[in-house]
């Protein structure tokens, strides 16, 4: 966090390393420096995770979640982005091992394609979405921020587009 008396209005943050940096006006309370670090920080992630992955890239993230939430439990035969799930944000064939996620989530922060990574190798370990599989992904502490903001993305697609207004 750095802090600048010659900063009036604008909040900015980037990496140095494996430091993230947030400028911030001098005059802003704490509460405003909190809420403005976690904007940030998403913003930052949102970015980031623009870098599209490619389907081995995703695999490897598949089995790193896997070993650090299911202690290496699920194995997924095949990790893979789909273009044909406009409804569903990744689904998961227990039987063959396969997972895809809707190509929708690309661009999205990282926790929130990590959540629905943990989400389809949870299924890997129990089928349905009964008490068992809520249990497993309690593991995830991110579970809960995640959900919402993907509730969110679905409640804006549901909001009317209204017709821009024309200067005259």
């Amino acid at each position: 966090m750095r802090r600048s008396a010659r900063r009036s209005r604008t909040v900015s943050a980037y990496r140095e390393g494996d430091r993230t940096i947030v400028l911030i006006p001098a005059r802003m309370s704490e509460a405003e420096e909190r809420r403005w670090v976690s904007v940030m920080l998403d913003k930052l992630a949102a970015q980031e995770s623009r870098r599209l992955l490619g389907d081995s890239e995703l695999t490897e993230r598949a089995e790193r979640l896997s070993a650090q939430y299911f202690e290496g439990r699920a194995r997924p035969v095949s990790v893979r982005w789909v273009t044909n799930q406009n409804t569903r944000w990744g689904s998961c064939t227990p039987a063959e091992g396969s997972i895809r996620l809707s190509h929708r989530l690309q661009g999205m922060p990282e926790y929130v394609v990590d959540y629905v990574l943990v989400h389809e190798l949870a299924h890997l370990l129990v089928p349905g979405h009964g008490p068992r599989f809520w249990r497993l992904l309690e593991a995830y502490p991110r579970t809960e921020r995640a959900r919402g903001y993907l509730e969110g993305v679905v409640a804006a697609d549901r909001l009317p587009h209204l017709p821009v207004a024309r200067a005259e």
